[in-house]
């Protein structure tokens, strides 16, 4: 066991690097950037559905689930993105590779602990524009970082059928944002470099219910709640008078620093509530409906007032598939089939025209012979925005993989 987590860690050094610019959306650069986390592997393949209780797997949504588990699970997760960008009049394609998760859950009796560190949301565009005026205007727009949490969690088995828990989260992060202009032929540009150091705290509460309706079928439904909360940023800019070199390169003239206020970033409160029906170990289908107070969110600068805020709502309907859990005969029917659907209004709101983000996902869920430790990998293909009133459209092709390794942990030898 412990060698596979040296793999893990060996793969999260490797990925870290790449994860601050997890993203390739123009639309990251409202807010606190792009939301990235939609649930470990194994539930982002059903859409991010969250009703399910699992013994070996990491639910690191509703923290109920934690009490369920029956092994100790190390969980690491990581994604690779496509993403084809559209207007009316242009078009681009952009490649992504970035950590989703890392996480330790641990059973302690009728406790369940767990702990973990992920992106949260991420900033990463580069865009280019060259107007057709007499005299052409040149800007270019780089975006990078986002916001990161460190969170720690715990589940109680109240009752044979019902499970509460809470998770703490420490949100923390740099956003830089840079806006390059200048007329061509003409000697200097002026370029705008803008900086946020963010800091927060949050909490989710989880409830997850599970009975029997007969010998054979399960009643799965979960309740998720987010309150709202705060983020604090030390905000900094600066204009620079540039001059572009021969080689490409840009050099500064001049460089003054713009006193701009420090600003608070309200975190929406969430309420998510899913049910399902089942045969444990067999099938499980569920649908979850989560409402989000977007409408409190506001940009990280004061004078940007592109972009307005509205509620959403996202549905998610997925679900799961196992020919023949204790197979012996082929290792095809013990293979975990996932697929789900998942639709959102994501809050964001350009031009009076809201943004929506649709997706639809296939995974499998591949155990490693003679443990309960399993691979888990998701295809996900969706669309967002829209190519009216000259916003953007994207159309994206994700692949992520999730190892999760489960075992008894903390057990006293009988024999030395």
């Amino acid at each position: 066991m412990i060698k596979k987590i040296v793999v893990s860690f060996s793969l999260l050094f490797s990925l870290t690097s790449l994860a601050q610019e997890g993203t390739s959306s123009p639309y990251s650069f409202y807010g606190i950037g792009d939301i990235k986390f939609k649930g470990a592997v194994d539930t982002r393949s059903m859409g991010g559905l969250t009703v399910f209780s699992d013994s070996i797997h990491l639910n690191l949504q509703n923290p109920a689930h934690l009490a369920s588990l029956k092994l100790t699970s190390f969980a690491v997760g990581s994604t690779y993105a496509t993403t084809r960008l559209q207007t009316e009049t242009s078009e681009g394609k952009a490649r992504r590779t970035s950590l989703d998760y890392l996480a330790v859950g641990i059973p302690i009796g009728k406790f369940g602990l767990g702990f973990g560190l992920m992106p949260y949301s991420s900033v990463g565009y580069k865009i280019q524009t060259l107007t057709d005026d007499e005299t052409p205007i040149f800007s270019r727009h780089v975006g990078i970082g986002g916001v990161n949490k460190v969170f720690a969690g715990l589940g109680y088995k109240m009752t044979k059928s019902l499970t509460i828990g809470a998770n703490a989260q420490y949100n923390f992060g740099t956003i830089e944002t840079t806006g390059l202009r200048y007329l061509e032929n003409v000697q200097y540009g002026t370029r705008e470099n803008n900086f946020s150091d963010v800091q927060g705290f949050n909490v989710d509460f989880g409830l997850a219910y599970q009975t029997k309706l007969t010998q054979k079928l399960s009643f799965f439904s979960s309740l998720i709640y987010t309150p709202e909360s705060e983020l604090r940023l030390n905000n900094s800019r600066s204009i620079e008078l540039i001059q572009f070199l021969n080689s490409g390169s840009v050099s500064v003239v001049q460089s003054e620093d713009i006193e701009v206020n420090d600003t608070k970033i309200k975190m929406p409160s969430k309420f998510t509530l899913g049910s399902g029906i089942g045969q444990l170990k067999k099938w499980m289908l569920g649908g979850e409906v989560t409402l989000i107070n977007n409408s409190v969110v506001t940009n990280r600068f004061t004078d940007i007032e592109e972009a307005t805020f509205e509620n959403s709502t996202r549905y998610v309907l997925g679900g799961y598939f196992i020919p023949n859990y204790n197979s012996f005969s082929g290792y095809h029917k013990k293979i975990v089939y996932r697929a789900g659907l998942r639709y959102e209004n994501t809050g964001l709101v350009l031009q009076n025209k809201s943004i929506t983000d649709a997706a639809m996902n296939l995974g499998f869920g591949l155990p490693l012979g003679g443990t309960f430790s399993n691979i888990n990998i998701n295809f996900e293909y969706g669309k967002r925005g829209t190519t009216y009133y000259n916003l953007v459209e994207e159309n994206y092709f994700n692949i992520s993989v999730g190892l999760s390794f489960s075992d008894k942990w903390f057990i006293k030898r009988k024999f030395d």
